[in-house]
């Protein structure tokens, strides 16, 4: 059975430069014709030259890359399935596997009943390319299991059995096809994971709202989405409310109201209302292009479990003939060789578990989990302890006013909430959303500024009544504006000591006050937890750089089993390294920049939905959905597969090897190990694909 019914069977790159890529090939199961390949090559979109040596299996492809990547060009070169040049084009790859699969049930059913001398012509036809890829595999890669299925013809064809020699051929081109219909299928299922976006968006453009290509639309505008529209950006909302369907992002069914400072995701469906978006991520940046992006390119790695099923499979080999050759030198037999020679072990093992790892990461990115190859989810269920970061991980990184301590008489602690908000909400920083939200339950006074000044990674600045206001971090009042904050330090310290965080307001050069946010424990941390406990996790540990006694709180309240406090963000890196040294196999769950070392040296770093984009390109899983739970979910996803790899796989050996025992011992002819035999390996990659629905 073949794993690939296309003219190249793989591509492996040897060379990539701009514009240009050269793949060492390995040909599959159709014969290549160069001459309908390269010119099916050349059609595609964005390829400028090609060039192909047969001798070498060298393939070389010049390319825009504005167009497409070498990856994408890849992927297509191995979809191409051209017909032969001297032949008419048919229709489509389905159809010509259907037309092959008619013509083989005809040559079976009727070749006992044509006279003798044409049985062999039509046999020696119908099994032409199973002989071919044969001795095509026999030279090019020694034994396999397709040079198997060919001496198994041969000798069936040897002894007259022309009966045997057709049901094996077509036992092997239904194998195929129903083979490569589950590989298409799990490969394809990104195609139904979100509905396609429009190729024009609706974006305001000075006050006006104008229609513009998508691929025009950049960070930083302002996208409109009306009733009944796909989302095409990740982003906040500026103003409006909406019903969203995320549906096709996390799997929850139920519309999610949506308003000023809420985070949409590209992908989702707006049944009512109307909103306006500030663009943050566009095009292939979407959560939606990233996701396709991320399942495509985990395709193509393959991890370690799938590296032992290829060698085990490899290595069966020879066995398999050495029993086949056995029980013909015991008995003379070569109806019972050629049983012997239809049971392997290749197709299966090497088949089932690329397809439930595919199946597994499909189900992930439909819940709104990105995980990055095979690899990371094998890492996810080995892992036996996992480390949190703090804020925005076990709490909601959503800020809330617990304090508005004044330094100056003339303003109350609620005309300090109004006016920090009267320049914050213009600004989409959760200190800034946290502060607007609190002045919205009070009544303050109202203060008319001038233009806001945004300075990143600071705070802002405007002028009200001739002076300059600047409201943000101690680092920018202090320094930056030479304000002095000394007088007040007392009572700094104590709001620190109680793990709050502090937005500093100066106005005139002078500071009048402080306003202090905490965060809150998200709802679901405590059940996260204890869902990953029942998964198999045998610690749980808490990295922040927090107060050592908030973090020891939160621990006791969660029922963390170790803190580690007041960090530097290399030393949650020299933890996570210590740690691993002493045998611990770590998932590490952050989402701020200083956690993209930590997220890098775990075993498998998960980043959360709202963290930094170096978080998310560090991390081996990158959550879509803000929500901790996610991670419990992942862990669950990823024991599931692993199982089902594990379960397909001792399934693999024991089927095989009854059907080989039986074989050797006569119990079965050809054509009864040939239907068990490919039956089994159908059966056992439909179970396979059981992953998706996790």
């Amino acid at each position: 059975m073949s794993e690939s019914g296309m003219m190249l069977a793989s591509l492996h790159p040897v060379h990539h430069c701009p514009g240009r890529v050269r793949w060492r090939y390995q040909p599959g199961r159709a014969a290549l014709d160069e001459a309908a390949l390269m010119l099916a090559i050349r059609e595609l979109a964005g390829v400028n030259s090609v060039r192909l040596n047969r001798r070498a299996c060298s393939l070389i492809v010049e390319f825009d890359e504005q167009v497409l990547d070498a990856l994408q060009l890849g992927e297509r070169i191995l979809a191409l399935n051209p017909a032969p040049r001297s032949h008419a084009p048919l229709a489509s790859e389905p159809a010509t596997s259907r037309t092959r699969l008619a013509a083989n049930v005809a040559a079976m059913l009727g070749v006992n009943l044509l006279p003798i001398p044409l049985r062999l012509p039509l046999s020696l036809l119908m099994t032409l390319p199973v002989l071919r890829h044969g001795v095509g595999e026999l030279t090019t890669r020694g034994l396999t299991s397709h040079v198997l299925e060919a001496m198994a013809v041969s000798i069936s064809l040897a002894s007259r059995d022309y009966l045997a020699a057709n049901t094996t051929a077509f036992m092997l081109e239904l194998g195929e096809y129903l083979e490569d219909s589950i590989s298409r299928r799990s490969d394809d299922m990104l195609r139904d994971l979100l509905k396609p976006s429009s190729d024009e968006i609706w974006v305001e453009r000075d006050g006006v709202e104008v229609q513009v290509p998508a691929s025009e639309v950049a960070v930083g505008d302002t996208v409109i989405v009306g009733t009944g529209m796909v989302v095409p950006v990740d982003g906040t909302v500026l103003g409006g409310e909406a019903f969203v369907n995320e549906a096709s992002m996390t799997g929850e069914s139920r519309a999610v109201a949506k308003q000023r400072g809420d985070a949409v995701l590209s992908g989702t469906v707006l049944e009512d209302g109307r909103i306006r978006i500030y663009a943050e991520h566009v095009g292939q940046r979407t959560a939606a292009a990233r996701i396709a992006d991320y399942v495509q390119q985990s395709l193509t790695a393959k991890s370690e479990v799938q590296l032992q099923a290829s060698q085990l499979a490899d290595q069966l080999v020879p066995r398999v003939l050495g029993l086949a050759t056995g029980a013909f030198l015991l008995t003379g037999d070569g109806r019972r060789s050629a049983a012997v020679l239809q049971a392997d072990y290749s197709c299966a093992l090497k088949l089932a578990t690329p397809v439930a790892f595919k199946s597994a990461m499909y189900a992930a990115g439909k819940a709104g989990i990105l995980i990055k190859g095979a690899t990371a989810l094998e890492r996810l269920a080995e892992a036996d302890t996992f480390i949190f970061d703090k804020t925005g991980t076990l709490t909601n990184g959503d800020l809330v006013v617990t304090d508005s301590v004044t330094f100056d008489n003339a303003y109350s602690a609620d005309d300090l909430i109004c006016l920090a908000a009267s320049v914050e909400e213009h600004y989409f920083h959760p200190l800034a959303i946290a502060v607007v939200e609190a002045s919205r339950s009070i009544k303050g006074r109202h203060f008319d500024h001038t233009e806001v000044e945004f300075i990143v990674a600071h705070g802002v600045a405007s002028e009200i009544d001739g002076k300059r206001i600047v409201v943000g971090s101690r680092h920018f009042v202090e320094e930056d504006e030479g304000i002095d904050i000394s007088r007040h330090q007392a009572a700094l310290h104590q709001l620190y000591l109680e793990g709050k965080t502090l937005l500093y307001i100066g106005y005139g050069g002078n500071l009048i006050g402080v306003i202090a946010l905490r965060d809150t424990v998200r709802h679901e941390s405590a059940a996260t937890l204890a869902r990953l406990r029942a998964s198999g996790v045998k610690r749980i540990l808490l990295l922040t750089g927090d107060h050592h006694d908030r973090a020891m709180e939160l621990a006791e309240q969660l029922g963390i089993d170790e803190v580690f406090a007041q960090l530097l963000p290399e030393d949650k890196a020299s933890i996570i390294e210590e740690l691993t040294a002493q045998g611990a196999r770590i998932a590490f769950v952050g989402d701020g920049i200083n956690d993209a070392p930590a997220l890098a040296g775990a075993h498998v770093g998960i980043a959360m939905q709202r963290g930094a984009d170096i978080a998310r390109i560090s991390a081996d899983i990158a959550l879509l959905k803000d929500d901790i739970s996610a991670v419990a979910q992942a862990r669950e996803l990823s024991c599931s597969a692993m199982s089902l790899i594990h379960d397909n796989y001792r399934l693999t050996l024991g089927a095989n090897t009854a059907i080989l025992g039986a074989a050797a011992v006569g119990l079965l002819s050809p054509i009864a190990a040939s239907v068990l035999h490919n039956g089994t390996t159908i059966g056992i990659l439909l179970n396979a694909l059981r992953g998706r629905q996790a």
